[in-house]
């Protein structure tokens, strides 16, 4: 009971000081806004998923205006032009990515996303997706989450070193399953994110799998089963699971 009071406090703490952050003052693309996001990505994301942060605030307008298109056009208020489920998915995972981008820059790119930090990326500050107002946390956990496709955890990124990496190019309905499955076998296969110590018998695996473990869980019957599915070694089944703390230092280059 006390912690429902004090959910419920934190609930209305959160809702009395939210704070809307306006469109960047750009005019958005009138075709293939997705182009605007693919250069910035690839001339201002390295192979190891870093972003150039002051590189790109010196040029930003290609992600000022694919944001600006993110604010006003989504699956929710023009469901023509997202007729497939890839269609929504990869548009979901995309202004994900770009609006985390964005709002690094809006935070006077920091340096780490302090526990005050993250309380304003996450929860205070809203952006629009298609005309709508939400925080990052609601449209990860009550839009994308929805979607019911586990691998989305290995495509969003909130711009900190512990995310999984920050792709060069878009998510692209047309290629979307084989990107995501690529991520994925990525994700694992990186020391960051999954490592098997024998000398303790324990396996050490992203706080990631512990967050989202009722989205990986409802596709395969263990986290380590889920993870054998893209690990490059398997992970011994009787090895206890311990998971890595989160590296929220901004992935600044």
């Amino acid at each position: 009971m006390k912690l429902i009071a004090t959910l419920i406090t934190v609930a209305f703490i959160v809702a009395g000081c939210a704070t809307i952050q306006p469109a960047p003052d750009a005019k958005p693309p009138e075709t293939q806004p997705i182009d605007a996001w693919a250069r910035v990505l690839e001339r201002f994301v390295d192979d190891r998923g870093y972003v150039d942060f002051y590189g790109l605030q010196r040029d930003r307008a290609d992600l000022d205006r694919y944001v600006a298109w993110v604010y006003d056009v989504g699956p929710n208020n023009r469901p023509g032009l997202f007729p497939s489920y890839d269609d929504k998915l990869a548009y979901h995972i995309n202004a994900y990515n770009a609006l985390a981008m964005w709002k690094i820059l809006k935070a006077g790119i920091p340096e780490e996303l302090g526990p005050w930090a993250r309380f304003s990326f996450f929860w205070r500050d809203r952006v629009e997706v298609g005309g709508k107002r939400m925080s990052l946390y609601a449209y990860e956990n009550e839009v994308i989450r929805r979607l019911n496709e586990p691998r989305i955890h290995f495509g969003l990124n909130c711009m900190a070193r512990g995310c999984p990496r920050l792709p060069r190019e878009p998510f692209r309905a047309e290629t979307l399953d084989a990107q995501i499955e690529r991520e994925a076998r990525q994700f694992f296969s990186e020391q960051r994110n999954l490592r098997v110590n024998h000398r303790e018998g324990k396996t050490y695996t992203s706080a990631i799998l512990n967050w989202f473990e009722e989205d990986f869980l409802a596709h395969a019957p263990s986290l380590i089963a889920y993870i054998n599915r893209y690990a490059p070694q398997p992970v011994p089944n009787d090895y206890p699971l311990e998971f890595i703390p989160y590296d929220w230092r901004v992935a600044h280059q």
